[in-house]
């Protein structure tokens, strides 16, 4: 969910901008949480993929690697500084960490197998990979209005099986419960306050919207705007805005050798 890919670039639409990624992706503390008990007790931890350090916490010793320029240089001045480096070709020797993550960055890299192979060889503990699970994304309500953005996240998203194959050892997966409340800016964390999606800075953090063109943004605006006025959107989905929790695509995989 992070605009970046391996090679530095922006992983957007050229021409797309990014604005709000710092404003509307904070973390989220109930999803630290989930990532901090996968973790376990290790001390030094390797974040590849880490962008600006969202979820990196500071009860562990963090070696942080981030190939994008831009990501780098938006790190805030209280974290490590991050290696540029990326995932398929970690300059690490073997065990040298407790455990390692990757964040909502899987997707951004070129070859997704190679990379997780590498963290498991750096790793001597537990690797953990928050993702989504392509299989579940179109099931979220923006699909009926926004079928190209979860379209474009399905084709982008590994198959688990793929990523559980290239980790090894063994592997569970276990949903991660999205707050209604939830401070992360990605779609499904607007699952019950559809309102909000119609800000284009709320959008602009998950670079799918950045895939489709300007029309098709001004038709999904026109057609939640009218189901909302219509009630229409509350009759199909309204039951969502009193939901305490949404478990949708968001999963978080652990692999142990």
């Amino acid at each position: 969910m992070d605009m970046r890919t391996h090679d530095g670039s922006a992983d957007v639409h050229p021409g797309a901008v990014d604005t709000g990624h710092s404003f509307r992706r904070r973390p989220d503390e109930r999803i630290a949480r989930a990532i901090a008990r996968a973790l376990g007790d290790a001390h030094h931890v390797l974040n590849v993929g880490a962008g600006t350090g969202s979820y990196e916490n500071p009860a562990h010793t963090i070696t942080a690697v981030e190939p994008s320029l831009a990501m780098r240089a938006q790190r805030p001045a209280r974290l490590a500084t991050a290696i540029d480096a990326v995932a398929e070709d970690l300059p690490f020797t073997d065990g040298r960490f407790d455990a390692s993550m990757a964040l909502f960055s899987v997707h951004q890299w070129s070859d997704a197998e190679a990379g997780l192979r590498e963290m498991r060889r750096v790793t001597r503990g537990p690797v953990i990979v928050l993702t989504c699970d392509p299989a579940r994304v179109r099931d979220f309500w923006l699909y009926d209005y926004a079928p190209d953005v979860l379209d474009t996240e399905a084709r982008r998203y590994p198959r688990l099986s793929r990523l559980a194959g290239a980790l090894g050892g063994t592997v569970t997966t276990r949903p991660v419960p999205i707050p209604l409340d939830c401070t992360d800016g990605f779609n499904e964390a607007y699952y019950g306050r559809p309102e909000l999606l119609l800000d284009p800075a709320a959008r602009q953090p998950c670079s799918a919207w950045s895939f489709i063109d300007d029309r098709a943004r001004q038709d999904f605006d026109t057609s939640l705007r009218r189901a909302l006025g219509s009630g229409a959107w509350d009759e199909a989905f309204g039951h969502l805005r009193h939901r305490p929790t949404y478990s949708g695509s968001l999963v978080l995989l652990r692999a142990t050798p």
